[in-house]
C-alpha cells in the first residue's frame, strides 16, 4: 500500500476468484490485495468476455486517518476501507480520490472509494469468494 494507490486504482482481495482465462497483472501489497494500476479497461473487458461481472456498488465509502507518517496513514485508511468492503461481501475496491491535508497542523489522509465485486453471472450473489469456472 504505497503512493501507487491513487484515484482510479483497483484493489482486489487475495481470495477473490477469477475466471480461469484471467490472471491478475499486478503485485500483491503487504495486505495481500493486488493493485491494478492503469489496466482497468483491459481488466473489465476480459471479465466481460469471460462471462463474469465486475459490479460497481453505489455510495462512496471514505476513510480518514490522522498521522505524521504518510505511508502509515495511507495504509491505515486502506485497511479501514478493506474491512468496510468485506463487511458488504465484496471483494474489490476502486479508489476515487486520495487527499492529503492538515487540521491544526496535524496531517491526515482521506481516501474515498467504491466497493466493487467480481463474480460469475449477472446477479449479485453477495458471496465474495465464488468458485472459478
Amino acid at each position: 500500500m504505497t503512493d501507487a494507490n491513487t484515484a482510479g486504482s483497483i484493489l482486489i482481495e487475495p481470495r477473490a476468484r477469477l475466471p480461469n482465462s484471467m490472471r491478475l497483472r499486478g503485485e500483491p501489497d503487504s495486505s495481500g490485495w493486488t493493485t491494478l494500476n492503469g489496466a482497468r479497461a483491459t481488466f473489465e473487458k476480459e471479465v466481460q468476455e469471460a462471462g463474469w461481472t465486475f459490479f460497481f456498488m453505489a455510495g462512496e465509502i471514505k476513510a480518514t486517518v490522522f498521522g505524521f507518517d504518510r505511508h502509515k496513514t495511507m495504509r491505515a485508511a486502506l485497511q479501514r476501507l478493506m474491512m468496510n468492503v468485506k463487511s458488504h461481501n465484496c471483494n474489490a475496491i476502486e479508489i476515487t480520490q486520495v487527499s492529503v491535508e492538515s487540521f491544526f497542523k496535524v496531517p491526515y489522509v482521506r481516501v474515498t472509494a467504491h466497493a466493487r465485486h467480481l463474480q460469475k453471472g449477472l446477479t449479485f450473489s453477495g458471496q465474495p469468494f465464488t468458485d472459478s469456472i
